[in-house]
């Protein structure tokens, strides 16, 4: 019964509370989650979209992928100008989060390929306009889930009053919460959904679903946070103090440089150039504020490794094996394993680990931590090159730009010796030879170069036709298989919605992309009952020929012939499980550490701009990454990543050097000393400024009052509930 309670006067925004919380804040969390749940979902399949809709190369699909993460996190500055300089938190939230419904939306159309699909094939005719819509809908989503970013959690906070600290504390986990929530579900689900096919003319991976998933949450999130509107606390622009201090910082620089002779006295810090037009205090703010910045110099290039979590490491997968027996584990699902190990190593490390430390008497500060989970991180990606090693030993390999390959298959019913150049190819019934034999020079084959032929062989040992085979390994776990029909009448051949087309004699099909697991195939023959069924196992990417025998019968089983040209891919994804557990770590004794840190160390009322500059070192490290991606040409992946990690490690050494040299401070204490200086103590132009700042407090305090006895009422049964309450 006491559960709901309005406050407050008409001319006042009233506030509801259920056990002492407003409801508004409800309205946040729920708003929240889907907004993180929209941001991850579509973050998840990315990468996989522009490399396998868009056709871009894994370069350059890297490259776009990271410019989108690094704008992501350079336009929080932008939001949280705007909201405390101009529009307030609320309008800005609604406004930005518009602007994100619409990116979302624009993404979401961009990934229909039937809206220019007019050859009805399956594959987009005007990729132009698909690449511009993607392009637009990134931009919008960067400057919405940017912009928003740091004026919900704020928001929220704003929503309680002094004596509910204790609830604002539980809010704030209830809203982290919520965003591992939101992130964990979509980095799970919408892997599903892209791996469903659909399309109207023809079947194909489902982004557009993929992408509208996450679309149709940001709708509700922008809806729910609408409808708590009258419930909000909406407090008006303050100014922004991100602001201030770029100014105070400006006229320090801009000052200094006009009294650089020698007849002006230095001073002990550069700052103290801003003394004239700027009040002490400020200024002593500003100074702890540089020093904590000055440390964050190194960080970026944690990021740099952390953030290709969703775009080399998702790239690596797809040449994995996903099987896991009960299930079959997407690429882009892989990214999960992160948000699950935060759950798990978070506690673990607060109750157990960092304990166990500080019994053994070993001072592990905040700044150690930090230095710790970089190096952790460097491991994690010596791991991932390690990984590569094993998938590329399990490669083929491919012709180079000036040579061609090729291998032969037997299609007569006695052994053959091949001879070919300086090769004996020896060949049993039906066989094709085990692996390709690589030419620098045109042979009798009449190759050209930088391709892979298979040639049949007729009773004479010639080469009867010769076929153009795939250069590079079926990936996301499908198997390329196509047939050779040696029998004597054309064939038409399907596995479910997989068309090889018909075969005449001696040619082959088209390559047709059969998924893992148990596959049937139909063989139709031109006259009334030649049909058949043919069923073949097949592993993770694999190529495979099929030969259709001379002596075939419509008994199909023991009259086909499977010769494989590619392997199947070998190495296990979970291999991929020691990186990514070693990069959360990482994570987790960095990132919580470094705000845990950032905090502690900034002042009262710079927390805001620490945050700003913790989130700019995240987009400065994917900037990072498409230098180093775009200056380094490496032919080899695992080198990369060895680049990668050294370069961390020695970003970590020089951490340390400058961790070693900080000297931790107490903002509180600095502050009190400046608020406790007397009357006299102070500047002229000081003793103006503290004159009116009380003034504006006392008269704040008046008015606060006021409001509060007017919000009373005159009914003495609010006035026990209240009291109640």
């Amino acid at each position: 019964a006491q559960g709901f309670l309005r406050r407050r006067d008409p001319k006042s925004t009233h506030t509801a509370t259920i056990l002492g919380y407003p409801i508004s804040i409800f309205f946040i969390v729920v708003n929240e989650f889907c907004e993180r749940f929209s941001y991850y979902g579509m973050r998840a399949v990315l990468v996989l979209y522009f490399k396998y809709f868009l056709q871009w190369d894994d370069d350059f699909a890297t490259t776009i992928y990271h410019t989108f993460v690094a704008l992501c996190y350079l336009t929080p500055i932008l939001g949280a100008i705007v909201a405390d300089s101009w529009l307030g938190k609320f309008k800005t939230i609604v406004y930005l989060s518009l602007v994100y419904t619409l990116g979302q939306i624009i993404m979401a159309i961009s990934a229909i390929h039937d809206i220019t699909d007019h050859n009805k094939d399956g594959t987009p005719d005007d990729m132009t306009l698909h690449i511009a819509l993607s392009m637009v809908g990134l931009l919008l989503i960067a400057l919405g889930t940017g912009g928003i970013k740091p004026c919900v959690a704020a928001f929220g906070g704003d929503q309680f009053e002094d004596h509910q600290e204790k609830q604002r504390s539980t809010f704030f986990s209830i809203f982290y919460l919520s965003i591992n929530a939101g992130s964990l579900l979509s980095t799970i689900i919408t892997p599903i959904l892209r791996a469903q096919e659909c399309g109207i003319h023809k079947k194909m991976q489902c982004y557009p679903l993929a992408f509208g998933v996450p679309a149709a949450l940001m709708v509700v999130a922008l809806i729910v946070f609408i409808v708590g509107s009258g419930m909000y606390n909406k407090t008006a622009p303050q100014g922004n103090i991100i602001v201030k201090v770029c100014r105070c910082i400006g006229f320090a620089i801009k000052n200094r440089s006009r009294h650089r002779s020698s007849q002006h006295p230095k001073r002990e810090h550069w700052m103290d150039w801003a003394d004239e037009k700027y009040d002490k205090l400020l200024i002593a703010q500003v100074k702890m504020v540089l020093k904590v910045l000055f440390l964050y110099i190194p960080l970026p290039m944690f990021w740099a490794l952390f953030d290709q979590q969703g775009s080399r490491w998702t790239l690596q997968a797809t040449t994995l094996n996903g099987n896991f027996g009960f299930m079959t584990i997407q690429p882009d699902q892989m990214q999960t394993v992160n948000p699950i190990l935060i759950l798990v190593l978070v506690p673990i490390m607060d109750s157990v680990i960092y304990p166990l430390i500080a019994k053994c008497k070993l001072n592990f500060s905040p700044l150690k931590r930090m230095t710790v989970g970089m190096f952790l991180a460097a491991l994690a990606f010596i791991a991932a090159a390690l990984v590569q090693i094993q998938i590329d030993g399990t490669l083929p390999t491919f012709p180079s730009s000036s040579e061609s390959q090729a291998k032969f298959i037997n299609m007569v019913d006695r052994k053959l010796d091949i001879k070919a150049g300086i090769n004996d190819v020896p060949l049993e019934p039906y066989m094709g030879s085990p692996d390709y034999l690589t030419f620098t020079d045109t042979f009798q084959l009449q190759l050209g170069p930088n391709a892979n032929y298979s040639a049949s062989l007729d009773k004479g040992n010639r080469m009867s036709t010769k076929f153009e085979d795939i250069v590079s390994k079926p990936e996301q776990g499908a198997n390329a298989i196509r047939f050779l029909n040696g029998f004597n009448a054309d064939l038409n051949i399907t596995s479910g919605e997989v068309l090889f087309g018909v075969t005449v004699k001696n040619n082959m099909s088209a390559y047709g992309d059969v998924p893992q697991g148990n596959a049937k195939f139909s063989i139709k023959g031109a006259g009334p009952g030649q049909e058949c069924f043919f069923e073949q196992q097949f592993g993770f990417g694999s190529s495979y020929t099929m030969i259709i025998k001379p002596n075939f019968t419509f008994g199909c089983q023991n009259s086909i012939q499977p010769v494989m040209d590619m392997s199947p891919n070998t190495v296990h994804m979970a291999w991929q499980i020691p990186q990514y557990f070693l990069m959360t770590a990482g994570e987790v004794v960095f990132s919580v550490t470094g705000l845990e840190f950032s905090y502690s160390q900034a002042p009262s009322n710079m927390k805001s701009v620490l945050q700003a500059g913790w989130l700019l070192t995240v987009a400065v490290g994917n900037i990072i990454v498409l230098i180093i991606s775009e200056a380094a040409t490496l032919d080899d992946q695992w080198a990369e990543y060895i680049l990668f990690a050294s370069l961390l490690v020695l970003v970590c050494i020089i951490f340390a050097v400058m961790a070693y040299f900080y000297t931790y401070m107490d903002p509180a204490k600095i502050e009190a000393q400046f608020a406790e200086r007397k009357p006299e103590e102070l500047e002229p132009d000081e003793k103006d400024r503290k004159k009116s700042l009380e003034m504006t407090k006392k008269d704040a305090v008046e008015n606060h009052k006021e409001d509060r006895r007017s919000s009373r009422g005159s009914s003495s049964d609010e006035e026990e509930v209240q009291t109640k309450i």
